[in-house]
């Protein structure tokens, strides 16, 4: 984790102020952190680039655990993009039901630029709904996972003090 004074006094990160000062923003807590995951899960869906800059404004606007809202958009390296883009492309094309169109995909920079008018609409909407789906289930997942912990640990807790 970054220290938490050093970020709120660098002078390239002065203009968000009080934004900085939430506490949500630096420490762990259920919460914080299941929005953290919701914020890094659906950014790292979106077929933009700067994703780690957009993970961070939506996770200090929503008060999310920012370090882990931004690593968390690391799930699509420069490994997972292709086949998570490409799944978030077929996700969308399913969705418009385009039976018309049938695009023959190669991994290249060339059927990128060639293709990129034909397949950005059942991308863009593949990929907001994919991130929307992975984000809630992580939220959902670290929720629930959070609560059993703790309900395990207290449970563990009076057992030893009886």
């Amino acid at each position: 984790m970054p220290d938490e004074s050093k970020l709120k006094q660098h002078k390239y990160l002065s203009w968000l102020g009080k934004y900085l000062h939430e506490p949500n923003l630096w420490h762990l807590n259920r919460k914080s952190v299941a929005r953290a995951f919701f914020v890094g899960l659906f950014c790292a869906f979106l077929p933009i680039p700067l994703q780690m800059l957009v993970a961070a404004v939506i996770a200090t606007v929503v008060r999310s655990n920012l370090p882990i809202s931004v690593s968390l958009v690391w799930l699509t390296n420069p490994f997972t993009m292709p086949p998570i883009f490409y799944f978030n492309y077929l996700v969308g094309h399913f969705l418009i039901g385009d039976s018309g169109s049938s695009i023959h995909f190669e991994m290249s920079m060339e059927f990128l630029e060639s293709s990129l008018s034909h397949i950005w609409w059942p991308l863009l909407l593949g990929s907001v709904l994919s991130g929307l789906f992975f984000g809630v289930v992580g939220f959902f997942t670290i929720h629930g996972l959070w609560t059993w912990n703790v309900n395990h640990n207290w449970k563990k807790r009076n057992l030893r003090n009886k």
